[in-house]
Formats: C-alpha cells, sequence, structure tokens
C-alpha cells in the first residue's frame, strides 16, 4: 500500500465509511427474502452475503468502477474535496435511512454526491453526459426489467409446477433458495462493490498516488472487505422492510425474485452500467407478488420506499453541496 498524506488519507477513510454503509443498507437486499422464508438462519445468510460480496467485487472486472470514477464527473476539473462531500454526503444519509428500516439506493446517492459537490465546486460543466446516460439506462434496468423479469419468471414457475404439490415445491426451491440468494449476494457486490473502488481510486489519482486511473488489487480487496464487514453487521430494519413487510414470500417466490434481480445486475455489470441493487430487488419482489393478486403486494410499504428512493437524488446532492462549500471554505485551493 502506498504512503498517503493526511488530507488524502482522510478521503479515502471517509470512502470505506461510505462503502461500510453500502453494505449495511445494499446488502441486505441480498439476503432478505431468504431470511424472509426462513430458508436460511440470519447469521448464516449474513456470512454467506459477506463472503460473496466480497468474492463479486473482487472477481468481476472494473467496468462499472472505471465509469463512477472517470465516466460521472471530469476528474481533471475537481479536486479532493469533492470526493470527500460526495462520500460525506452518502454515508450521512444511508446511516440514517438504515436505522430507520428504508432501503435506498446507495448507487444514486453516491453520483447525486459527486454532481452536487462538483456543481458547487465547478459548475454545470463538471458533468460528464455519456457517464449520466448510463445511470439514466440503469434506472431501467434497476425498474422496468426487475418488476418484468420478476413476474415473468414467477409466472413461468407456476406453469412449469403446476402439477407439483405445495410440499414438493417448498422443499425443492428451499434449496435452490440458497443458490438465488448466493447468485444475488455476489451480483451486489460485482456492481455496487465496484462504485467506491471508482471513488477511492479516483481519490488516489487526484492525490497524486496514481498516475492514472487504474483500480489497484489491493483497492479491490480492501473495499470489498469493508463492504462485507458492513454486511456482516447486518441492517436488520432493512431486512425486515423488504422480506417481511413488503409481501409475503414462499421459497419459490423468494427465488424467483433473487433470480430474476441477480440476472438484470449481472448484465448490468457487464455493460459497465451502474445500477441501483435496491431498485432492482424491490421491484422483482414487487413483480413476484404481484403474480398472486394485486393486493398481495403492500403498495403502502411500497410508496415509502419508492419515496425513499426519490429522496435520496435531492438529499444526497445538497448534502453534497453544503459539504463542499464547507471544505472549499476550510481548504481553499491555492
Amino acid at each position: 500500500m502506498p504512503d498517503l498524506n493526511l488530507p488524502l488519507l482522510g478521503v479515502l477513510l471517509l470512502v470505506l465509511a461510505a462503502e461500510f454503509v453500502n453494505g449495511w443498507n445494499d446488502a441486505p437486499n441480498a439476503i432478505a427474502t431468504v431470511v424472509s422464508t426462513r430458508v436460511l438462519s440470519p447469521f448464516r445468510a449474513l456470512i454467506m452475503a459477506s463472503l460473496l460480496n466480497v468474492l463479486g467485487a473482487a472477481a468481476t472486472g472494473t467496468a462499472v468502477a472505471s465509469t463512477i470514477g472517470t465516466g460521472i464527473v471530469k476528474p481533471e476539473a475537481i479536486g479532493l474535496p469533492v470526493v470527500a462531500a460526495a462520500v460525506a454526503s452518502i454515508a450521512t444519509w444511508g446511516a440514517i435511512a438504515t436505522l430507520m428500516g428504508l432501503p435506498i439506493s446507495i448507487s444514486h446517492g453516491l453520483v447525486a454526491g459527486l454532481a452536487g459537490a462538483g456543481l458547487m465546486t465547478v459548475g454545470p460543466q463538471v458533468l460528464l453526459w455519456p457517464g449520466w446516460q448510463k445511470i439514466f439506462i440503469g434506472m431501467g434496468f434497476s425498474t422496468v426489467i426487475g418488476f418484468s423479469a420478476g413476474l415473468a419468471l414467477m409466472l413461468a414457475l407456476y406453469w412449469t409446477l403446476r402439477r407439483q404439490t405445495p410440499s414438493s415445491v417448498r422443499t425443492i426451491f428451499g434449496r435452490l433458495q440458497i443458490i438465488s440468494a448466493a447468485f444475488m449476494a455476489f451480483s451486489h457486490g460485482s456492481n455496487d462493490g465496484q462504485k467506491f473502488m471508482g471513488v477511492f481510486t479516483l481519490a488516489l489519482v487526484l492525490g497524486g498516488v496514481l498516475p492514472q486511473f487504474r483500480v489497484p488489487l489491493w483497492v479491490i480487496l480492501l473495499c470489498g472487505g469493508v463492504m462485507g464487514t458492513g454486511t456482516a453487521i447486518g441492517g436488520w430494519n432493512v431486512i425486515r422492510t423488504i422480506g417481511f413487510r413488503l409481501t409475503k414470500l414462499e421459497p419459490v417466490q423468494g427465488f424467483a425474485a433473487e433470480t430474476a434481480a441477480a440476472s438484470a445486475i449481472q448484465l448490468a455489470s457487464f455493460l459497465g452500467i451502474p445500477l441501483s441493487t435496491t431498485h432492482t430487488i424491490n421491484t422483482a419482489i414487487m413483480g413476484v407478488g404481484a403474480t398472486r393478486r394485486l393486493s398481495a403486494v403492500r403498495w403502502g410499504v411500497g410508496r415509502g420506499i419508492v419515496t425513499a428512493w426519490v429522496l435520496t437524488f435531492p438529499i444526497c446532492a445538497a448534502l453534497a453541496a453544503v459539504f463542499a462549500l464547507l471544505l472549499n471554505l476550510l481548504f481553499p485551493a491555492g
């Protein structure tokens, strides 16, 4: 690990704090269904998710990290205060939301924070629109595809299993859901884990430690490990909201939701598209629940979740702008 000066070290610690919150709030999405169906105990689910989050972050390339680190705001136009303000905003809002049991999009909070801090410090010219196009495409992946894939897969399973008894279906999918939950946890690491690797590497470039943007192995392992630690702590309020309050799930429904969401996330990761794993799994759960009947989904709970999603953009952008203003006053350039 290279030598780091004190300001850079402080920024990197803030990035790791935000990565911890990412594991704390976002990672429960990967295990909420397998806990709610009682296929795995909470302890075993957390251990599995922690390990597979790290593996997913380390084993699936750095395309998403590059999009976040170099494609959202112009790296050459910003400094460390912008990065610090962005990650401080998501760490703050993410911690508040987790304690309230609200699953939010850490991804959207991060890009909103970069935008808010960049706009306050540099102005509109700091934004890179091709990168933002990927963000908007990711919204489609996480909502439309998440819901429709969950609904379609569940309908296909209903037709395939129409002659099976409920007890045999529960037995079969009680085993299969362990695989789908593992797939979801791995996919979460492959997409969400990369985002903070990208910001961490960007800080190293801005701090003069790295000559160009390239994610080192030690950054991958460090960020993956911190995210896994956040997962191990467990956002139990978030797990209750997703796994128990949104709709009632049996193992076959949990399998369908996790498989649909994880498949969409893997496709997005391959294309370098940062998307919200929170949006993806929650909309997949809604799609699966809607196959029974529309009233099977507690839409009031869903509205609360969607409200938190919508608020994440302006809250993180505003917080980052305030933090950037304060940091620029305290540490003026030059």
